[in-house]
């Protein structure tokens, strides 16, 4: 019955999930960690909500009152559960998946633009009025722009109340409050614990846990299975020197951010990916957060991809064989465009030289006494600042490269959460040098398109003639429809047959 359920939220009707009762019912009875995110579960009697897991025992059905979002249980008056902790659940598939102005929106309060550029900068971002975005939203989450970056302030401060030293004032504006007051009230409307008592309960770390100053330990959950291979394989085999490396079992790289700069180390466990962020100013805490969940596509629903792709008997055993393969994605929408341009028609050595070069050249220092990151990856503004003839490249992509990093730069093409994936698309085919192949790679690692495809991949069309798929691309591309919405990730599937790097967790 929950194996139907999960494939029924994809039918159209996933983010009205919370009005199906019974459903939510049958998911809360069971403990279905799955649907963690999805819907969070309201006891009248107690006036706390949960995620679908929580390991309680579940209330009488009647007492039960299910919401879309933990704003809208907060707005209603109920406060996170202290036991299964709510606002730590994996965020919902739904943002990640669809590119409407809802999704669009919640990826943007993901990246935290509310807080620094509040409901009118959400809006101009957006193209549309304040009052259209206030009423999308409430229809389908139950909570405005206001109230959903309200409750995500509240989870970063948790997050810097139980994890760091940091003083409750310094933790008040890092995490977005505009007063101390209002951090207080918010800390223990939500919890219903103060910030010092959250802080009391925490658990302690052991005498031999090395705690390096400035250092943030965290833990980031994905819903299971997850497969490592070729989501960090693939990170670390295309890794740009200075910018990227794999170190001590850790994925490591620098981080451009608001407010200032980072370095994240981000390590696959059984359970979660371990994450130790170091950040020049702490107000960037929730976007860091966000951007490496989002690289590293840790909010996908693997159970409803999966059975998708088995459908399709030739793609079956190859999901069997290692399920939960994520689409390795990135931090930064521009610079991987930047990335794509330089890897045209050469190989993954050679595009990681020519990046590594302009790092060197233009990307600003940074300081990592824990590994040897070196650079953030350098501007559209700095590299529009450099001499053409100095990219050893043809002539013909000396004019892609300075094409895109113009329009970049001028904001005449923008590359972010919140883009529209359709006009991004066509808008980039308009560029010179922009082929199918160029525009579908940034669609799906850049965009997070999850229906992106490559049906002209040297790697695709090899694994599709091995496999007995159709390896012409109309062919394949009309094999592939029966794939969708969940192209992009039936396309790792398909390059994890070859022995490329990619394919592999570095040692």
């Amino acid at each position: 019955m929950l194996e139907s359920m999960q494939n029924g939220t994809y039918n159209g009707t996933q983010h009205a999930m919370h009005t199906d009762t019974e459903r939510c019912v049958r998911a809360v009875q069971s403990k279905d960690a799955r649907f963690d995110g999805w819907f969070y579960t309201a006891v009248r009697t107690t006036r706390i909500y949960c995620r679908p897991s929580c390991p309680v025992v579940p209330p009488k059905p009647e007492n039960m009152t299910f919401y879309p979002s933990a704003a809208a249980c907060q707005q209603a008056g109920y406060r996170a559960c202290k036991r299964c902790r709510p606002d730590t659940s994996p965020g919902s598939p739904e943002w990640n998946q669809r590119a409407d102005l809802v999704a669009r929106t919640m990826r943007l309060i993901g990246d935290g633009v509310v807080d620094r550029e509040g409901v009118p900068g959400l809006a101009t971002r957006l193209g549309y009025s304040t009052r259209q975005i206030e009423r999308q939203l409430l229809a389908e989450l139950g909570a405005g722009p206001l109230a959903l970056a309200r409750a995500q302030r509240a989870q970063t401060a948790r997050l810097l109340i139980e994890t760091t030293p940091v003083p409750m004032a310094d933790i008040a504006f890092a995490a977005g409050f505009s007063s101390i007051r209002t951090f207080n009230d918010t800390v223990r409307e939500v919890f219903a614990l103060s910030p010092s008592e959250l802080r009391t309960r925490a658990p302690k770390k052991g005498a031999n846990s090395p705690c390096t100053p400035g250092v943030l330990t965290l833990r980031l959950p994905f819903r299971a299975p997850l497969n490592p291979d070729n989501l960090f394989g693939h990170l670390v085999a295309t890794a740009v020197p200075g910018v990227e490396e794999w170190r001590d079992g850790a994925y490591r790289r620098t981080l451009r951010l608001p407010y200032g700069h980072g370095v994240v180390a981000l390590t696959p466990r059984s359970d979660h990916i371990a994450c130790r962020l170091s950040l020049s100013d702490l107000r960037d805490l929730t976007v860091a957060i966000s951007r490496c969940r989002r690289m590293l596509d840790l909010d996908a629903d693997p159970v409803a991809v999966d059975d998708q792709l088995r459908t399709d008997p030739l793609l079956a055993p190859l999901v069997d064989k290692a399920p939960g393969r994520r689409v390795p994605r990135t931090v930064d929408e521009a610079e991987f465009a930047i990335r794509a341009v330089l890897g045209q028609q050469v190989s993954t050595a050679a595009a990681r030289t020519h990046a590594a070069r302009l790092v060197t050249a233009h990307g600003e220092a940074v300081d990592d006494p824990e590994g040897g990151l070196t650079h953030l990856f350098p501007s559209a503004e700095a590299l529009a600042a450099l001499d053409p003839a100095s990219l050893a490249m043809p002539a013909t992509r000396r004019t892609t490269f300075t094409t895109l990093v113009r329009q970049l730069v001028e904001g005449s093409l923008h590359l972010g959460v919140e883009s529209d994936w359709v006009e991004t698309r066509a808008r980039l085919l308009e560029l010179p040098g922009f082929g199918p192949w160029t525009v579908d790679v940034i669609a799906m690692r850049a965009l997070g398109d999850p229906d992106a495809f490559l049906p002209t991949d040297l790697g695709v069309r090899y694994a599709a003639r091995e496999l007995g798929l159709p390896s012409t691309p109309a062919a394949l591309t009309a094999r592939a429809a029966a794939w969708r919405p969940w192209r992009a990730y039936a396309v790792q599937y398909l390059w994890a047959t070859g022995d490329h790097p990619i394919n592999f967790l570095p040692v």
